[in-house]
């Protein structure tokens, strides 16, 4: 017998009525995902583990509460609350005066596993390139860029997250686009092996 695929709706309605697993499962589906913004917009392990973790305490206030809106766009939801949490992050060190950007990226962007030594030292510039090229992008520009390329979703879902219409998802990206091209070429960066 083929067990039925739990959707994210199933798994909010197990937690509702009193089974916690039902929560730890949804979570666990998307956890890395959801992780992976926030760290791509905070650019900081520490950062990004509070509001990672602030974000599944709010999200799970919210369900506890009645406060979700079950429309099958979990994660579009969760990612709207980590969207809210980093702004209110950047917000804050504005305020302080302390925003600093020296951590080091993981390299997700290449699986480097399969080219030579040379290729990697060559994939690894290129991603220190991007990553230094995206800082100087506004924060909705470079945010489209990340939910786009790194997360890989759908102009429709960034939409969603990011509380904008499609039309400006897509405007955002062109625009980020030709920014990125624009410091390549001024600064005489290579964006190919």
């Amino acid at each position: 017998m083929i067990k039925k695929i739990e959707t994210d709706s199933d798994l909010i309605q197990v937690f509702l009525r009193g089974d916690e697993s039902g929560i730890e499962r949804l979570f666990n589906r998307h956890q890395d995902r959801l992780y992976t913004y926030i760290f791509f917009l905070v650019k900081k392990r520490e950062v990004a583990e509070d509001v990672f973790q602030d974000t599944f305490i709010k999200a799970l206030n919210s369900i506890q509460k009645g406060k979700y809106q079950d429309n099958g766009r979990f994660f579009s939801w969760i990612s709207r609350i980590a969207h809210n949490l980093v702004i209110d992050y950047f917000r804050d060190q504005k305020k302080r005066k302390m925003i600093s950007g020296d951590e080091q990226d993981e390299n997700i962007f290449i699986d480097t596993n399969n080219y030579n030594i040379e290729d990697h030292i060559v994939n690894k510039q290129i991603l220190n390139n991007i990553r230094q090229m995206l800082e100087f992008l506004p924060t909705d520009q470079r945010e489209v860029v990340v939910m786009r390329n790194y997360l890989d979703m759908s102009f429709k879902e960034i939409s969603r997250a990011t509380g904008v219409s499609i039309n400006t998802s897509l405007g955002r990206m062109r625009y980020a686009i030709l920014n990125l091209r624009k410091l390549a070429k001024e600064h005489k960066i290579t964006l190919e092996v």
